[in-house]
């Protein structure tokens, strides 16, 4: 089995990485200056033990990454990417390979059944950062990610059983899961903050309490299930977070595309699943669409972490209340 992973970034490049100090077949599906970086220098790899850098093959576009029945694609891109991306993937004709959909949201299975047909949820509990060309850090050692899985919707089949054993044998855990969907919205949950902390540079209880009951309710309206916050917490305790010597934890994923100046952002697909989701069956969602109007503010104007502050945002969802 080969690896192709399919954005090279924080988590991409993680897992690429680590599959192949682990001596997995691996090729890394990466653009621009970090593309560049890699095939000049390879991929840098750094966690609180490593500092390596890795001769990983890398192309710029799958079609340059010769596709055949015996590969897995790992979809890494933020969601705002995944459609762009399974557009390029369709072009290898080969409708039938296994892609996994390793991204935070719960949009990214749906699309990619569009046009392929063993399609996989990956939840994604990984502590990573890419924020310069060339390179990502780790911030996790022992347990580096939970990187669970299970075919979309509701199945497992010895592909994801393959996978998940090289994801084991490569410094993740990671658990068959026949019903990876409720794990997703569950952490779905948690990245609804994402775009609070890229605006205000730090996350607010209240603020974070308001999206989260509002999602919730959307779930009920809709028959949503979701992993209850304490299988969510034991799966969590399996990652050993940790420090890295010269390297500040920034946060999440937002964060990191506001940092890089990247002109988007995932929201849309974060707070915009919960206002959606609000819309299809009549839940009001305050809170999670200004989450998402300002965060797509803050990508489309490349506002710097911090133009908001935690009053100006509860001030924003006060009058969108009323």
């Amino acid at each position: 089995m080969r690896f192709v992973i399919y954005g090279a970034g924080g988590i991409g490049g993680t897992i690429g990485a680590r599959l192949f100090q682990h001596g997995r077949d691996v090729l890394l599906i990466a653009r621009g200056p970090h593309l560049a970086a890699i095939k000049e220098r390879g991929l840098r790899f750094v966690s609180a033990t490593i500092d390596e850098r890795l001769p990983i093959p890398a192309v710029g576009h799958p079609r340059e990454a010769n596709l055949d029945e015996r590969d897995v694609v790992i979809l890494c891109m933020k969601s705002q990417h995944t459609e762009s991306a399974l557009r390029d993937l369709s072009q290898s004709g080969l409708p039938n390979v296994p892609v996994i959909c390793c991204q935070n949201g719960v949009a990214n299975e749906r699309l990619a059944l569009r046009r392929f047909a063993n399609v996989y949820g990956m939840v994604v509990l990984l502590p990573a950062e890419h924020l310069e060309p060339g390179e990502v850090v780790n911030f996790a050692e022992d347990s580096a990610g939970v990187l669970d899985a299970g075919r979309y919707p509701n199945f497992i089949d010895a592909t994801i059983g393959e996978v998940t054993d090289a994801l084991n044998t490569s410094g993740f855990s990671a658990i068959p899961d026949p019903h990876i969907m409720r794990q997703k919205y569950a952490k779905l949950l948690n990245n609804l903050n994402n775009a609070v902390q890229a605006a205000c540079g730090e996350g607010s209880a209240n603020i974070a309490r308001q999206l989260r009951n509002e999602a919730l309710a959307c779930y009920a309206a809709a028959g949503i299930e979701c992993a209850s916050p304490e299988e969510t917490r034991d799966r969590r305790r399996g990652i050993q977070g940790t420090a890295v010597p010269g390297f500040e934890r920034n946060g999440g994923s937002s964060m990191q595309s506001v940092m890089r100046g990247t002109g988007d952002i995932e929201a849309d697909y974060l707070n915009g699943e919960i206002v959606q989701l609000g819309r299809l069956h009549g839940v009001e969602t305050p809170a999670n669409a200004v989450v998402q109007q300002v965060g797509n503010r803050m990508a489309r104007e490349r506002l710097e972490v911090g133009a908001y502050t935690l009053d100006d945002l509860e001030g924003l969802i006060q009058s969108e209340t009323r």
